[in-house]
């Protein structure tokens, strides 16, 4: 199999897999009644590595991230982050072992400003000791560090302030906070769900930057996505969801486009996903 000629696939890089993986997920498996919407699956991601995750409409690819963050909680599995398990499973404990997530509905407050929604759930508050437990804001902080963040990051506002509630912003720049909050606060794993979709050409290529300085920083990333373009140019492996299992794996730089739909439909075969973790 060799990549396709009109995309550039992710190079093939070296990954450092001699130590325990940023994210290792084992054997996952949530109903809803009699639907079985994810069923005994498994992944892994190490540091400084991005994984494609792909599949059809339906495949179960969401809620596998739910199951990992603990939005939902599954009949069965493991999650370790950097070989310790995590036991309590919940959004908040996901976040501080250094997990966080980009959805599709991108979790922004509409009706906070920018630098409120970067520091969504940990907010700066004024002082120490009594006054600070008193949990007075420190917006004039918060704004300031929003802007270094967001200049750094290559978010560009335009004419909006830091000041400005989100819900005036366009999508682009919607997408670029909520990327650019999931780097500052994902110290181990980043998985972005859908993260370009229905961006123009030249946000996708700013999102997909974020993605590649947060590979390059040593985070794990989980990129889910429907355009197998985006896969091959930033993910390093793939792995493979077909209702609601993991089929397996495969290193993009020794496939193509093609091969990227054979292997989601079945055609072609993969590294069994227990393999890969």
């Amino acid at each position: 199999m060799t990549p396709s000629p009109e995309v550039t696939p992710a190079q093939a890089r070296v990954i450092d897999r001699s130590g325990a993986p940023a994210l290792r997920v084992e054997h996952i498996t949530k109903s809803y009644g009699a639907v079985r919407a994810v069923s005994d699956a498994s992944l892994a991601v190490w540091p400084g590595e991005v994984v494609g995750l792909i599949g059809d409409n339906g495949a179960g690819k969401s809620t596998l991230v739910k199951c990992i963050v603990g939005r939902t909680h599954p009949e069965s599995g493991a999650v370790f982050v950097g070989g310790v398990e995590l036991h309590a499973r919940s959004p908040e404990a996901a976040r501080a072992a250094g997990i966080e997530v980009v959805y599709q509905n991108l979790a922004l407050v509409d009706s906070l400003d920018i630098a409120a929604n970067l520091f969504l759930g940990r907010e700066l508050t004024r002082g120490q000791g009594a006054l600070g437990r008193i949990g007075l804001l420190s917006r004039r902080r918060m704004r300031a560090e929003a802007a270094r963040v967001l200049q750094e990051f290559g978010v560009d506002l335009g004419r909006a302030s830091l000041s400005d509630p989100v819900d005036r912003l366009s999508g682009g720049q919607r997408q670029g906070i909520a990327v650019a909050r999931a780097i500052v606060w994902g110290q181990k794993v980043v998985m972005l769900d859908e993260p370009a979709a229905a961006l123009g050409v030249e946000q996708t290529e700013n999102v997909l930057g974020l993605v590649e300085r947060l590979r390059d920083q040593g985070v794990g990333v989980i990129f889910i996505s429907h355009n197998m373009d985006q896969v091959m140019h930033v993910c390093d492996r793939v792995f493979v969801m077909r209702r609601g299992q993991t089929l397996g794996w495969a290193e993009t730089a020794a496939v193509s486009t093609t091969d990227l739909v054979g292997f989601i439909t079945g055609a072609l075969p993969l590294h069994p996903a227990t393999e890969g973790v």
